[in-house]
């Protein structure tokens, strides 16, 4: 039987970065990214058009909760991502990765994340015209909140078939 190839990874020192259509259009990869090295090491990026699949996969919980955001979340997200261009990376350091970089971006809604977190400082949006807009709020960025989720999203992001990516952790230790 083969095994998993990302088994006996340790997911509590890698998270997934997504930097939505928003920071892109502005031009701030590079400086969402920047923000994020005091506390992991970004080790590879790219970019991807988004597939259906994938954006529904990476906002299942959007959709289970759906009602709560007064939106039709399954639209929203079709519009907003489906054919568009994202960047993906792969940020790396001590275990507690994920949630240390979740520290770093802020609440949701950029008018409510507390001064100094990237949401705060560079976002412009706000629930409040999202919701009169009938859309969801342009946020710049999502991290993996935990190590499941880190290896949730690497499968979606960057697949099973690319772990030779978790293997340079060896390089940065």
């Amino acid at each position: 039987m083969r095994q998993n190839p990302l088994h006996g990874v340790d997911w509590s020192r890698w998270s997934v970065v997504l930097l939505k259509p928003d920071c892109l259009h502005r031009g701030l990869a590079d400086e969402v990214l920047a923000r994020l090295e005091p506390a992991a090491q970004v080790v590879h990026r790219r970019r991807v058009v988004v597939a259906d699949w994938q954006i529904h996969v990476h906002y299942w919980d959007l959709l289970v909760d759906r009602d709560l955001f007064e939106v039709d979340v399954p639209g929203c997200l079709r519009t907003t991502y489906v054919g568009q261009h994202v960047e993906v990376a792969l940020a790396y350091g001590a275990p507690g990765v994920p949630e240390r970089l979740r520290g770093l971006l802020g609440h949701f809604d950029p008018t409510q994340a507390e001064p100094g977190t990237i949401r705060a400082d560079l976002g412009t949006d706000s629930l409040t015209a999202a919701r009169a807009e009938r859309r969801l709020v342009e946020n710049l960025i999502h991290t993996s909140d935990h190590p499941r989720a880190a290896r949730r999203d690497f499968g979606t992001w960057f697949g099973a078939g690319q772990h030779q990516l978790l293997e340079i952790k060896e390089d940065h230790r």
